[in-house]
């Protein structure tokens, strides 16, 4: 596992008027925070699982997360993914050597596919973010940054199913008490911060966003009462606050975010959480898009 940097740039903090700290999981290994949780479930697992196999199910980063760590563990994987999940993201996780079973997004459900899968072979099912050892791998990544800068006194972290937010802001909290957590997810997928108006977990339709890694459904039932516990503020970021980050990342910083890579930063750029006068250490949680794809939003911007 890669301790990865925390990069600063004068031109961000000039603009958001604060010390703005980037923990770049982009440069992980399999290119986000993933790797950290399937590779802690991974060898977490009794012998006897480990020689039975795993089960996981992602649109792609947990993917390649659970079938690197199954690889290095000399452990079988198969591992359900979308159709239409990024092209690179479903080679990377077969060059792992994970087997790869494609579903529909919108019409079949990959929990029931994984859980058949698991009870019919006997492989352990790795959820994404449900899974307390993947929820602590994950938390890895505030660890660090804490490590490294303990002045950090607002953290800001991108959200799907809240496996990287539960992990880092149970962390964090210990670590630095008092510290403001931001979550940080897709206006048209915001589960969280609609479950938090309702005083309970939400279920929505699947979102139509850009950013592939956050298009969960629902707050995990593992992940929600920590994180509603814990999170200062559940905020939304449109498709498009997403594109502007990502071309600035890009421009200003030279880093390559996906596009759920660039939604926590986005918050800060669009100005719904503020850096003024703080010092913010905000999640790129992944790097994992294809030249075609990066070069389409950066040229053409959302498509419509």
């Amino acid at each position: 596992m890669h301790r990865t940097p925390a990069i600063e740039s004068r031109r961000l903090n000039e603009r958001v008027g604060g010390r703005v700290l980037l923990k770049c999981e982009n440069f992980q290994r399999t290119g986000s925070f993933k790797f950290r949780g399937g590779f802690n479930a991974v060898a977490s697992l009794s012998d006897d699982e480990k020689q039975r196999g795993v089960v996981a199910f992602s649109s792609g980063n947990h993917a390649q997360g659970v079938a690197l760590g199954a690889q290095l563990h000399g452990v079988g994987a198969t591992i359900v993914m979308p159709t239409d999940a990024p092209a690179n993201k479903l080679a990377a996780t077969r060059g792992y050597g994970a087997k790869v079973i494609t579903y529909d997004r919108y019409t079949e459900s990959r929990e029931a596919i994984g859980a058949e899968l698991s009870e019919r072979e006997g492989r352990t099912l790795i959820k994404p973010y449900d899974y307390p050892a993947v929820m602590a791998g994950q938390g890895t990544a505030a660890l660090e940054l804490l490590e490294d800068h303990p002045d950090v006194d607002t953290l800001v972290v991108c959200l799907g199913g809240g496996g990287l937010l539960s992990g880092c802001a149970t962390i964090a909290s210990a670590m630095r008490p008092g510290i403001e957590i931001y979550g940080v997810e897709p206006e048209a997928g915001d589960d969280h911060r609609r479950s938090r108006a309702a005083g309970e977990r939400i279920t929505i339709d699947v979102p139509v966003t850009i950013a592939d890694g956050q298009q969960t459904q629902a707050p995990g039932e593992l992940t929600w009462p920590i994180t509603d516990r814990l999170v200062t503020e559940f905020t939304a970021v449109t498709d498009s606050e997403i594109v502007d980050t990502m071309r600035f990342l890009f421009e200003t910083c030279k880093i390559v975010a996906e596009p759920s890579g660039a939604s926590a930063l986005a918050s800060l750029l669009a100005g719904h959480v503020s850096a003024k006068d703080r010092t913010v250490g905000v999640t790129i949680s992944g790097g994992n898009v294809d030249l075609a794809r990066f070069a389409a939003l950066m040229t053409d911007g959302v498509p419509t």
